[in-house]
């Protein structure tokens, strides 16, 4: 199936998806990858509130090249998301809904994708002009020492993302090549 979601979402928003569903992501999505991490944590640790409204939010694990002269962003392919995972349940926890980014979550990620009803979405990993094309705004947040991995505000229509992990527990990295291995042995049965 396919649905269009606009940020900032609910439980009952993300409730029907299921891994291998499509969404095409529209609203705000906010940029972050390791370093922001590391210091969004340390902001909650010192009882801080993080940069931008965590409830319902939906958070983008990508470092972004320069910008072309005339555009918003330039490419904008997603990160490898399993480097977020120490610090992914809690902001889970805290109320964000949405992560996208490429690769396997661990097992607490995906406990806390079912507890929160949150969903795990997979942007199309080599394809940063494709996703920067969705880019329809985008503003500055905090940390730009951090250079391409400070926290920015985009604006997006129609980001074409698949659910990965979604609120039920289910996860297309393990469904998916399942469904493929019997779909295979039932055609290899069918030629004999």
């Amino acid at each position: 199936m396919q649905y269009r979601l606009t940020t900032p979402v609910t439980r009952e928003d993300l409730a029907p998806l299921r891994a291998g569903d499509t969404v095409l992501l529209s609203g705000t999505v906010y940029t972050a990858r390791d370093a922001a991490h590391k210091r969004m944590m340390e902001l909650l640790d010192r009882g801080e509130r993080l940069p931008f409204p965590a409830e319902g939010s939906a958070l983008y694990y990508v470092g972004p090249t320069p910008e072309r002269p005339g555009e918003i962003i330039g490419a904008a392919g997603p990160t490898t998301s399993g480097r977020m995972d120490a610090y992914s349940p809690r902001l889970l926890d805290l109320g964000q809904a949405i992560m996208i980014g490429k690769g396997v979550r661990n097992d607490a990620v995906k406990e806390a994708v079912v507890r929160n009803g949150a969903v795990y979405l997979a942007a199309l990993g080599g394809a940063g002009a494709l996703m920067a094309a969705s880019v329809k705004g985008l503003e500055m947040v905090c940390w730009e020492d951090l250079g391409c991995e400070a926290v920015r505000r985009l604006e997006v229509v129609d980001m074409p993302l698949t659910v990965i992990l979604d609120p039920q527990g289910g996860d297309l990295y393990q469904s998916g090549p399942a469904a493929y291995l019997a779909d295979l042995e039932r055609k290899q049965k069918s030629c004999l």
